[in-house]
């Protein structure tokens, strides 16, 4: 059994062929479906799951397909040319694979390390994958694999405590200043993705009440309500600003948005209970001399910055304390695949054994047929079935025997169990050991 990983991501290809490769979640069963009747030719015993994101495309199989398949199958169902397309594709099989989904999964393969978003990303891919039927015992359990290693190193490393983003940032430090926000207040200036990642921590972190201001009133509005706050415009952020706790701005301003003047005034109206204030944007939104004030914690974008490298290299650090979890993550789970292998070594000698069976009854049952008496066709029977299942193994002892391979003498031992069999019964058994038929017939009984 072959595990493979066949994909594009942030590292190999730029986004303008990413967003061309990238599959939409509302489609993707369809496609699952497309993948297992052109690539996999609806074997039962081939599993597929594909994981599509803004940073990655990667299709995981459970079987040995070519590079030049999976990406003719790729290139055709996005009418993309192979030549665009497979420079920018990576190919991995078995531990490389495995290893490959277990960084995936734990955040070590992200644009942003340790990111926990893709996580529920590859999540949301097994559940699609699982309920169009395309993912199966094997691809589910490496997945699984997969999460628990990902807790693992999220538990046991420090990757994820330390925020690396911007938005993060600011908002961890929020947390730091104010240890309960659910009775806080943030102003948000602006409305761009910074602004709108900052809302969705504030939120997740339980802030009490959200305004952002904004140019445009309507984008305001929108992010609002989204975040379940309240859409202003800039000209009324002094009305805002005495209420205000927590100040975020990122604004493509060419000049300050909030001057000195009107944060004396609204700290003279909150009775100067402190002010947390972030300034994302360059050039700055918040007038320097700001952060002279008494009651105000102005931080901004290159305070955070020095905050975010600090906490860069603590990941890093973290990253390879996690890259050892994996390593033995993938061996624990080698070891499972490869007793897979094993049981399927039992499955093909049951199958071999009834296979004999069968044969032999048959025979057997032809006997009867052609007057031989119920005796000797049980005779015939017990004899043949005695030297056909005994055969091969005789065989592979007796070789075993004359070159010296006592391992395998050791392990047929173990599974005839051997050692409990009295010598005399073994030399009996060896005197009565004849190829011969003992049925004998003029009618030919094959």
């Amino acid at each position: 059994m072959s595990i493979r990983v066949i994909g594009i991501n942030h590292k190999t290809a730029p986004v303008s062929i990413r967003e061309q490769v990238a599959f939409s979640p509302d489609g993707l069963n369809d496609i699952l479906k497309s993948i297992k009747t052109d690539i996999t030719a609806k074997k039962s015993n081939d599993e597929v799951v594909i994981l599509s994101t803004c940073n990655r495309t990667e299709i995981y199989t459970s079987s040995k397909y070519s590079l030049d398949k999976i990406c003719n199958w790729l290139c055709h169902q996005n009418k993309l040319s192979q030549d665009d397309v497979k420079k920018h594709l990576y190919d991995f099989s078995d531990e490389e694979a495995i290893q490959h989904i277990m960084r995936v999964a734990s955040g070590l393969d992200s644009l942003v390390l340790g990111e926990p978003q893709i996580l529920g990303q590859l999540k949301s891919a097994l559940k699609t994958s699982s309920e169009s039927k395309t993912a199966g015992t094997t691809l589910k359990r490496l997945i699984q694999h997969a999460f628990t290693t990902a807790k693992r190193v999220r538990t046991q490393t420090s990757i994820g405590s330390n925020p690396v983003s911007v938005a993060y940032a600011a908002v961890n430090l929020a947390k730091q200043i104010f240890s309960d926000l659910e009775k806080k207040s943030a102003l948000l200036i602006g409305a761009g993705e910074t602004i709108e990642l900052v809302g969705r921590h504030l939120k997740n972190s339980g802030i009490g009440n959200i305004v952002i201001a904004n140019r445009s009133v309507e984008n305001a509005t929108r992010l609002a309500d989204e975040l379940g706050g309240l859409g202003v415009s800039l000209q009324e952020i002094s009305d805002y600003l005495p209420e205000a706790d927590i100040v975020i701005s990122s604004t493509a301003a060419p000049v300050p948005v909030i001057g000195k003047g009107t944060v004396e005034w609204a700290l003279k109206k909150r009775k100067h209970r402190p002010i947390f204030m972030v300034d994302i944007a360059v050039p700055r939104d918040i007038e320097e001399e700001v952060g002279k004030l008494d009651d105000i914690y102005l931080y901004t974008v290159d305070d955070l910055h020095s905050v975010i490298e600090e906490n860069l290299k603590s990941r890093q650090e973290a990253a390879e304390q996690a890259e050892v979890m994996i390593s033995e993550e993938v061996e624990t789970f080698m070891g499972w695949l490869r007793a897979q292998d094993k049981m399927q070594l039992i499955k093909n000698y049951r199958s071999k054994v009834t296979s004999i069976q069968e044969e032999t009854l048959e025979k057997a049952s032809k006997l009867l047929k052609n007057g031989t008496t119920p005796d000797e066709a049980l005779k015939f029977l017990a004899h043949t079935l005695t030297n056909k299942l005994a055969h091969d193994a005789t065989v592979a002892m007796n070789k075993a025997a004359h070159s010296g391979d006592h391992k395998l003498l050791e392990a047929s031992d173990k599974i005839f169990n051997l050692s409990d069999i009295e010598a005399s019964s073994l030399e009996s058994d060896s005197t009565n050991n004849t190829d011969e038929n003992p049925v004998k017939t003029n009618k030919d009984n094959e």
